[in-house]
């Protein structure tokens, strides 16, 4: 069972992992062996992320992306195969929000939230795919959302993408699986971040809710997302695909 979970030899890029969920799906493919390129606009950030990795005992490096520009992204995975000749995971990450209802929304607000949470995750595939082909197969995570399941009124162009997300992972699931490439998605809940800690300020009565619908009782924290991480990113996975997986701590059941 052990081997099935273990990533030595592996490298893995996830994109916005120097915090967040982004950074606690890192730690979980560093402390199974993965060696992990830290993919982020913040290089301050970034270089924090990657010495906290390397306290693990993992190999790890940072690059700065901007993951809505495709030259950036396609030497983002060029430099990971550059400096470690391969390329077996992707973790589409990179996300943001804007709250407001729909008809306070500008276009430029619209096309910047899809661009970095929709159009990057493939663009950062479309990279990353010749050459998991090449090595004879590969893992993609793409991160969604609770709101890839619901429409909240304050966020309709984060709904859409995390929405678009599902969808993407499952037409990559179908047109790759003869190249033995798994893809799939993590709908991940409420966790305790940068972002949603914003939002408990934004929304007035956030916090309450969520613990009323979490049958767990609480908020997630990051480090919930490190073994679906590993899970979907190691030999334990190799037969799962398409799949788009909450982690929530139940609140996608409750009604």
């Amino acid at each position: 069972m052990k081997k099935m979970f273990d990533m030595a030899g592996k490298v893995a890029i996830v994109t916005g992992g120097n915090g967040g969920i982004g950074l606690g799906m890192a730690r979980g493919l560093a402390s199974n062996g993965a060696t992990v390129v830290v993919a982020g606009r913040n290089a301050e950030k970034t270089a924090t992320a990657v010495r906290q990795l390397q306290g693990l005992g993992a190999s790890a490096s940072g690059i700065r992306v901007d993951v809505r520009d495709e030259a950036s992204v396609n030497a983002m995975v060029a430099d990971a195969v550059g400096r470690y000749g391969r390329l077996d995971v992707l973790v589409n990450n990179a996300g943001i929000n804007i709250r407001k209802p729909p008809h306070e929304l500008s276009l430029a607000e619209w096309h910047e939230i899809l661009e970095t949470n929709l159009t990057s995750a493939f663009l950062a595939s479309h990279a990353a795919y010749p050459h998991m082909k090449n090595n004879g197969g590969g893992k993609i995570v793409n991160i969604g959302s609770m709101m890839s399941i619901f429409g909240a009124a304050f966020a309709p162009a984060y709904a859409a993408s995390k929405g678009g997300i599902v969808q993407f992972t499952k037409v990559c699931a179908n047109a790759w699986a003869k190249d033995n490439i798994q893809v799939n998605a993590v709908l991940p809940g409420w966790i305790d971040t940068e972002l949603t800690r914003r939002g408990r300020t934004e929304i007035e009565g956030l916090n309450e809710r969520v613990l009323a619908r979490t049958p767990a009782g609480r908020w997630g924290v990051p480090d919930d997302l490190a073994g679906i991480a590993v899970f979907l990113c190691s030999a334990a996975s190799d037969f799962v695909t398409g799949t788009a997986i909450p982690v929530d701590g139940g609140y996608a059941i409750n009604g």
